[in-house]
């Protein structure tokens, strides 16, 4: 569960790792936490995940199993979460870095959204380029469901994402990929592509069966409408969970430890506009997100903030700042 307070992110010198010290260095920086290399799977274009099956269907209509990953994964903080308790929910106080997000919940829990969508522009690439890993995305997710069992659809931006393989790296460039995790503790997302700044990028996570009690499928598709590439996961399991918690964007870093490794420097912002929630007939939701400011007692102190409300377009957008 993604959960709003933040645990304090200490000062290092630019260019260090500082993952917390119970966190193995070979562990992966995912948008959901660390997570060991082999848990960390990237589907190949056309490829489904299957719940029924727990199998990836490749376009050639062969089947691949879903691996349960064999490695306990980490919150930010560096807070384990073993994969064989049913009933693990994340300590107190623990977060998965989110600097801060616009949120809203919809109950009761046998409800869901069916759409959320979203566009925004790449930020200028930040000045000073370190190990600093930063996530910029909106997202579903079940918040009902523990740490253990969860899962969340996220069309992702991200900066110095590192990728499986290992020389799938991506250092300081802008990607584009979407993402569904975490089944059997294994993490799935599409084909990273580059972007740049000043790319229009809009993301999607959409249900398949409009109308059925629970959504058994989602399409989620980030796209850079500049370039028209897109990356998409296509019909992925919502492996029987209500979505029914939507981030309309959120800020998630690692390793930050100077303002200037942040787009734009110290006063750098994000907006994310053109917001569209719908339920699960897909007809519009009235918006009404929620900020979380998440920023309070960390290491640095930037220009962080959060503004909800703002329009654009006619509809509801959230501004990020930091």
């Amino acid at each position: 569960m993604l959960i709003s307070g933040v645990t304090a992110l200490q000062a290092q010198d630019s260019g260090r790792d500082n993952r917390p010290a119970a966190v193995p260095q070979e562990y992966f920086a995912t948008p959901m936490g660390y997570f060991h290399p082999s848990c960390v799977q990237e589907l190949a274009d056309g490829d489904i995940l299957r719940k029924d099956e727990m199998a990836i269907e490749h376009q050639d209509g062969s089947f691949d199993s879903v691996p349960t990953c064999g490695f306990p994964h980490y919150t930010a903080a560096g807070e384990k979460i073993p994969m064989d308790d049913a009933d693990a929910e994340p300590p107190a106080g623990t977060a998965y870095a989110y600097i801060t997000e616009a949120t809203m919940k919809k109950d009761p829990a046998s409800s869901y959204y069916g759409e959320l969508k979203a566009t925004w522009i790449v930020p200028p690439d930040p000045a000073t380029h370190g190990k600093q890993l930063l996530y910029f995305f909106p997202g579903l997710q079940d918040y009902k469901t523990n740490l253990a069992h969860l899962t969340i659809l996220q069309p992702v931006m991200g900066w110095n994402v590192v990728s499986k393989p290992l020389h799938l790296n991506y250092p300081n460039v802008w990607t584009l990929s979407s993402w569904n995790c975490c089944v059997n503790g294994t993490v799935q997302h599409s084909p990273f592509i580059t972007t740049e700044a000043g790319h229009t990028i809009f993301g999607v996570m959409v249900c398949t069966t409009p109308g059925a009690p629970r959504c058994g499928s989602f399409n989620v598709n980030t796209f850079d409408q500049t370039t028209g590439k897109t990356t998409e996961l296509r019909q992925t399991s919502s492996f029987g969970q209500y979505f029914n918690w939507a981030f309309a964007g959120a800020l998630e870093v690692y390793n930050v430890s100077q303002c200037s490794e942040y787009p734009g420097g110290s006063k750098g912002s994000i907006e994310f506009y053109y917001l569209g929630l719908y339920d699960n007939e897909l007809q519009p939701v009235d918006q009404d997100w929620q900020p979380t400011r998440g920023w309070t007692g960390l290491t640095p102190q930037c220009s962080y903030g959060i503004s909800v409300g703002e329009t654009k377009g006619g509809l509801p957008a959230v501004t990020l700042k930091y």
